[in-house]
């Protein structure tokens, strides 16, 4: 049975003497701090405690938003798109998660997992930026000495130009306090916001946070009393930010640029400290769909990808102006097995990053489905990007050289998010099919399946505090209200039983198939195609089709941790070294405080 999401809470109305109008006021934030069984997490490790409870204010729409009235859900009309609350965490804190370790995968020849390292120790040197002398990036350089490309790199036309101030951060120009757009209802700083920025703790929590046409920074520190109080509070007039991104190239103690996509298709370059911003796409003059997901690109200053709900990936220059947008290229025709799926097709480049027409945006243009895009993430090499879409697939790009690799189906409905593992060896789906999935890049198939929620998962990520070169702790949420936590290690997998049979029966057509499914982790998708069945397509251009695994022939994996943790629908999960962080669609942010021991204990090897 549908059951209507609650109804905000409504705004306060202060009556002015006089008997004027009253005014439309926004509620403030507040916090609490719930105790008891009912707020605690147990784990094998210990019990997480609910710390704090911070519900942000929903605001009213504004009077020239058309709200729509009819309260039946079956209705045809259109209502804006909404992906409720999401998380943009920036903590100062230089500290990294010590069970980071070397990639082992010398075997994975397409995804050259090899030449990137993560370190083991604090003093193993990083995988750090290296710069030319003007302080631009030229290329990320792991602790091995092996450079990774940099999107575009071999494109002379994209290479920043250093201003009179050399290296300098650039920041927008436009101050939001002081705009007289009609893009922005209204700005909000905090009286004090000077001074608490100044204060703020450096191993502090800077949170940016959305509700539907509000957009709010917080001081979610540790040992902060304003914690309800906004840093700065956006309203706009029409738009609901969707997704945004803080990048971590450029971050610093006072700098935070901030990247934002809306329902209206602008997209919006917000330097915090100097609360100056600047409009991309404005009115959607390249593309008019409204922005699903947003994300810089891996150590780049000025790019970052977006994701229109049209099935169309952009990448933006924050920098360059906007112009209107044309398909460079025809797309060619491609005949592959599913030519007959028109919402279904390899990679078209619109707009290459070669391009030797870069004097304006869009960098880059990729048609990857006629379906939304739900999601998308980087792999920690920077060489891949995985896309969730409407459609149920799963997309392997190798962005750098803008090509489809694989693309595998859901058991059923739309993947909804995706994350990579801190090894970029498993990457972790979730939708309306009630399951988390674990693909391997390197063996190019389904590894297990994760039942254990009872509706669409919305968010899922790894724990990279409890990860090590053998085992993965992995958490999600959904709209059941759940937040269920993993421990998974390929090892401790069990083949289903019904598999089991057909092996030792010696008789199955399909034991072959099986043979071919289980062989050696070693093989690589270049030297052999081993993994692949023969169920699988692969075009002339490499990109392989994978067909959907059946449930009787994929492991499961049962959750460690499976509880109702808020009154209303999840939107968001992300882990820190102190907490595990919860968000709702009605603006609860809840922040789990890990178990003493777990953090004593992550600060020594689990070899150890």
């Amino acid at each position: 049975m549908f059951v209507p999401p609650p109804q905000p809470r409504p705004p306060q109305h202060v009556y002015v003497p006089g008997g004027m109008t009253p005014t439309l006021l926004d509620t403030s934030n507040t916090v609490g701090h719930p105790s008891g069984p009912e707020f605690q997490l147990a784990v094998g490790e210990g019990i997480y405690c609910l710390q704090d409870d911070v519900h942000l204010a929903t605001p009213p729409p504004h009077p020239s938003e058309h709200t729509n009235a009819n309260p039946n859900p079956l209705a045809t009309a259109l209502s804006p798109p909404t992906t409720g609350v999401k998380l943009s965490l920036s903590c100062s804190n230089t500290r990294k998660p010590p069970h980071f370790y070397n990639i082992a995968n010398s075997g994975s020849t397409r995804s050259n997992l090899a030449n990137s390292v993560i370190r083991e120790s604090e003093k193993e040197s990083r995988s750090s930026h290296e710069t030319s002398s003007d302080g631009l990036a030229t290329h990320l350089t792991s602790a091995s000495g092996v450079k990774t490309p940099i999107f575009g790199e071999d494109n002379a036309l994209l290479t920043p130009t250093p201003g009179k101030d050399g290296a300098k951060r650039k920041k927008p120009k436009t101050s939001i306090v002081k705009s007289n757009s009609s893009f922005i209802s209204r700005v909000m700083p905090h009286e004090a916001m000077t001074k608490r920025v100044q204060e703020h703790n450096i191993e502090g929590l800077f949170v940016f946070a959305n509700i539907n046409r509000a957009f709010q920074w917080l001081d979610l520190s540790p040992r902060n009393e304003m914690k309800a109080q906004h840093v700065i509070k956006i309203l706009f007039t029409k738009a609901h930010m969707l997704c945004h991104d803080i990048n971590p190239f450029t971050k610093g103690p006072n700098h935070l640029d901030v990247i934002m996509g809306a329902s209206t298709a602008d997209i919006m370059w917000f330097e915090a400290f100097s609360q100056k911003y600047a409009r991309i796409n404005k009115n959607a003059v390249i593309n008019p769909s409204p922005i699903h997901q947003i994300k810089w690109l891996p150590g780049s200053e000025n790019l970052f990808l977006a994701a229109h709900m049209d099935g169309t990936l952009i990448v933006y220059d924050k920098e360059r102006d906007d112009a209107a947008f044309v398909p460079e290229e025809k797309p060619p025709h491609i005949n592959h097995s599913r030519g007959s799926d028109k919402d279904h097709r390899p990679l078209l480049v619109n707009k290459s990053v070669n391009s030797r027409n870069q004097k304006s945006n869009p960098v880059a243009s990729w048609k990857l489905s006629n379906h939304r895009i739900n999601d998308f993430a980087f792999s920690p090499d920077s060489r891949h990007l995985a896309v969730v879409t409407e459609d149920g697939y799963l997309h392997i790009i190798d962005y750098l050289v803008e090509q489809l690799t694989d693309i595998y189906q859901s058991y059923y409905g739309a993947f909804l998010c995706v994350c990579w593992s801190p090894d970029g060896k498993y990457i972790l789906t979730g939708g309306q099919d009630d399951l988390v999935s674990i693909w391997s890049l390197t063996e190019r198939r389904l590894v297990a399946r994760c039942p254990g929620h009872h509706s669409w998962i919305s968010s899922v990520a790894f724990d990279p505090w409890r990860c090590d070169d053998r085992n993965y702790r992995f958490g999600s949420v959904g709209e059941d209200r759940r937040l269920l936590l993993w421990d998974f290690n390929a090892a401790m997998l069990h083949r289903p039983k019904a598999l089991s049979v057909r092996q030792r029966g010696s008789i199955s057509s399909h034991a072959p198939l099986l043979r071919n499914r289980t062989e050696s982790q070693a093989t690589t998708r270049f030297r052999s195609n081993s993994n692949l069945t023969t169920a699988d397509s692969v075009d002339g251009e490499g990109m392989v089709e994978h067909t959907v695994e059946s449930r009787t022939r994929t492991a499961e994996l049962p959750p460690v941790m499976s509880k109702i943790i808020d009154d209303d629908p999840l939107s968001w999960l992300g882990f820190e070294e102190e907490y595990i962080i919860t968000a709702c669609a009605t603006g609860h942010i809840r922040l789990w405080s890990r178990p003493q021991e777990a953090t004593n204990a992550s600060q020594v090897d689990l070899h150890s």
